[in-house]
């Protein structure tokens, strides 16, 4: 099983709210215009995945993305395509489109950043949260 980790940590402008992505991201701030924005201080960017991993979503597989925040755990399916470009530094970007940019991760996604559980939304409104992000290629 191809497995990736990413820590994280909260922000006082956490709103995810979106209607269609949901984001990661390596920098430590976060504007109240970044409302895809799930968690900040990511410890890996788009570029730091393993290049089987990649290869894996290249491949059009599916990556199933699961957000624990505590005892909280949401769950994000997604799928690869061979359009990735998987090199962005900082920022992790999932879209319920087909919409593919430097920051794509995956693609037509079953959830954006309005759907996470919205008990690990208010627990990462404070920069004390800290979040685990596990991305799993399905086969």
């Amino acid at each position: 099983m191809l497995k990736e980790i990413i820590h994280c940590r909260g922000h006082k402008n956490v709103r995810a709210t979106h209607r269609s992505t949901l984001e990661f991201t390596k920098e430590n701030y976060l504007t109240p215009r970044g409302d895809c924005i799930l968690c900040i201080e990511a410890d890996r960017g788009l570029n730091d995945l393993s290049g089987d991993f990649k290869a894996a979503l290249r491949a059009g597989k599916r990556v199933l993305i699961r957000i624990k925040v505590g005892d909280l755990v949401d769950e994000v399916l997604a799928e690869g395509s061979p359009g990735l470009v998987l090199e962005h530094p900082h920022s992790m970007v999932v879209r319920k489109s087909e919409y593919i940019d430097a920051r794509t991760l995956a693609i037509r996604a079953n959830k954006a950043a309005r759907d996470i559980n919205r008990r690990i939304v208010e627990l990462l409104k404070s920069p004390e949260t800290l979040a685990e992000i596990e991305l799993i290629i399905l086969d």
